[in-house]
């Protein structure tokens, strides 16, 4: 039987397949960084145990010294958390885990706005059940949905959060040469959301619409770019530098309970001393070393952060309030104080972990 002649399209294809481009490299896992998620997560929580002291004696020293000082004292040291949320969220988008595309975009946003939804109308049945509710339900339900609301006060971060993500990551997509339209569409219903509400308010009377709260300010997006800065940077602060440090982030939680107790309460997230105390921790936290083998709990507490964020003041509500009092002395109201935070971490990691495992992420952070 004769051989066949190979055709020219068969000797043609290459029998390879052609070299490609190196590889992008793999996005390293920075356990400082869930170190610091961690501890703006307890301190989340602290701000708002402590708080129930201050608001016990209504912020004033002569209604109870002793809850007056230990709530300050609490909620001025961990002050920082806010801050340090905005400054991981800038990290995220415009250094550890810069957007490929509009879709991956639209992922991560929705991945955070259905949890913030859910949580707020599960505050709000939840004071209706309590019949805690100063206005009705159906109300604060559609508010929800514009802006933060007093069942759920902790939530105003996230309507602040969101779009300050979304805007670092339009800018990053537009400067890496992609035309994200629908997020540019959606900020721009952000940024005119409010006069949008106010001009139908002027125009038809009608003056029941939702407040509108998707908004952020000039600080929280210094926060943010800032983090992005101090968190990328490539090496720890040298070991001469850090007693510094320390020294200047004592005087700066000094100085905002200073401020917390004898100028106003409670003190600005932008005042230079909440700033100051933010930036020292970042750089102390900085490519902190994390010992192997605490790193596999750390990250799954990271993961359960927000969810923690978002369930913990159910437990404050329901377990801290009732048990602090304006007549509790110093010594009575520091073990309350650190006793009940105990118990609020556990239980909102505990929940958070809990729903986790069966699946719920998604939709309850």
């Amino acid at each position: 039987m004769p051989h066949s002649t190979p055709t020219t399209a068969t000797l043609s294809t290459p029998t390879t397949s052609p070299p490609r481009g190196p590889a992008p490299p793999a996005r390293e896992h920075r356990h400082d960084v869930d170190l610091m998620r961690v501890i703006g997560s307890v301190a989340v929580i602290l701000v708002h145990t402590a708080s129930s002291f201050i608001h016990a004696v209504d912020d004033q020293e002569a209604n109870g010294a002793g809850a007056f000082w230990v709530g300050h004292v609490g909620e001025s040291f961990s002050r920082f958390a806010v801050p340090l949320f905005f400054a991981m969220a800038g990290w995220v988008v415009l250094v550890g885990a810069p957007p490929r595309d509009e879709r991956k975009m639209w992922t991560r946003i929705i991945r955070n706005t259905v949890p913030v939804f859910v949580w707020s109308l599960a505050y709000v049945t939840w004071a209706w059940l309590r019949d805690r509710n100063d206005d009705p339900a159906v109300d604060l339900a559609a508010q929800s949905f514009f802006g933060d609301i007093r069942p759920a006060y902790h939530l105003w971060f996230m309507y602040a959060y969101i779009p300050i993500v979304a805007v670092l990551a339009f800018a990053v997509l537009v400067r890496a040469g992609k035309h994200p339209w629908g997020l540019g569409l959606a900020l721009l219903g952000v940024a005119a959301g409010p006069t949008v509400f106010s001009t139908v308010t002027d125009v038809t009377g009608f003056d029941e619409l939702p407040e509108f709260g998707w908004s952020f300010g000039t600080y929280q997006v210094i926060y943010a770019v800032g983090g992005a800065l101090l968190i990328g940077l490539p090496h720890r602060v040298p070991a001469r530098w850090r007693w510094g440090l320390l020294v200047v982030l004592a005087a700066a939680l000094a100085g905002t309970l200073w401020y917390s107790t004898q100028v106003h309460y409670p003190i600005p997230y932008a005042h230079l001393f909440v700033g100051v105390s933010t930036v020292c921790l970042i750089l102390l936290l900085n490519r902190v070393r994390v010992p192997e083998r605490w790193r596999p709990a750390l990250s799954r507490l990271a993961g359960a952060s927000l969810g923690a964020y978002l369930v913990h003041v159910f437990f404050v509500e329901e377990l801290v309030d009732p048990l602090v009092s304006a007549d509790m002395s110093g010594f009575a109201a520091a073990w309350t104080m650190l006793g009940m935070l105990a118990v609020t971490v556990a239980l909102s990691y505990g929940a958070s972990l809990l729903w986790e495992r069966l699946g719920l992420r998604r939709w309850l952070g």
